[in-house]
């Protein structure tokens, strides 16, 4: 009964394990993403926030209207990126948690 008792144990510490690796895998997802003019660099973070915004001399060019355009499209491709990585990290994850149970 011990050995099965420290086996259990033993299990329930890797899944601890690969559960904070996870969230802090998940927590370091930044995503950069620059417009295709050059204009806007947008970087966001794995909830899709925007956790920086670079604008360049070019940004004079656009009117306000494809300024709004640009920056939204360029956050919005990040954030796409961003949460598919973090679907990645977590079909990762799955994938190995299904592997242990086997």
């Amino acid at each position: 009964m011990n050995e099965a008792m420290d086996a259990l144990e033993a299990r329930a510490h890797r899944q601890l394990e690969r559960l904070r690796d996870l969230a802090d895998r998940m927590t370091a997802v930044r995503v950069r993403e620059t417009s295709t003019d050059g204009a806007v660099t947008t970087v966001v973070d794995g909830n899709g926030a925007l956790v920086d915004l670079e604008l360049s001399g070019k940004i004079a060019e656009l009117s306000p209207a494809e300024f709004e355009q640009t920056l939204v499209s360029t956050a919005a491709s990040a954030a796409r990126r961003a949460f598919a990585e973090r679907g990645a990290l977590v079909t990762d994850f799955n994938e190995e948690a299904a592997e242990d149970h086997k």
